[in-house]
């Protein structure tokens, strides 16, 4: 991997061409095949995959097919920095090639290259909390239109 391929995600796209360096010497190529099971629902995660070809099916128990990711797609990259399970299963629906960064391996860079690490978890905060307010915005405005209806 390198550091040229990195700048693909938009995780990484803030960092240097050095820092980007620095984690693309730490991240493994993972192959699959149609079929293959990447990660299941409820595992521990182990770390931020990145979909460099094919197409992944993400799936829940109990949420049934939530649909497919393709490549530029970042899967768990919150696992990088906290410990916790797969909040559903991801299944390669064609040969795929996958960059995988273990959590192990983030906290060893994080030792090594503190500025690295840093500023790819503020990339993984920003991220994140971009998600949750656009999650939070119909919980809010259900909660309005019900409060202005209320006697």
């Amino acid at each position: 991997m390198s550091a040229v391929e990195l700048k693909r995600f938009t995780l990484f796209e803030e960092l240097s061409e050095e820092e980007r360096e620095v984690l693309s010497e730490e991240i493994e190529r993972i192959e699959l095949e149609p079929g293959d099971v990447l990660f299941r629902e409820h595992e521990e995660a182990s770390g931020l995959v990145l979909l460099v070809e094919g197409r992944v099916r993400l799936e829940s128990q109990r949420a049934g097919e939530l649909g497919s990711v393709g490549p530029g797609s970042a899967l768990g990259a919150v696992s990088l920095v906290t410990v916790g399970p797969r909040e559903a299963s991801a299944i390669a629906e064609s040969a795929c090639s996958i960059f995988l960064l273990r959590r192990s391996t983030f906290r060893r860079l994080a030792d090594d290259a503190p500025r690295a690490a840093c500023r790819l978890a503020e990339a993984i905060a920003r991220e994140t909390a971009a998600f949750l307010r656009a999650g939070l915005e119909p919980l809010v405005r259900s909660a309005v239109d019900r409060a202005q209806t209320e006697p």
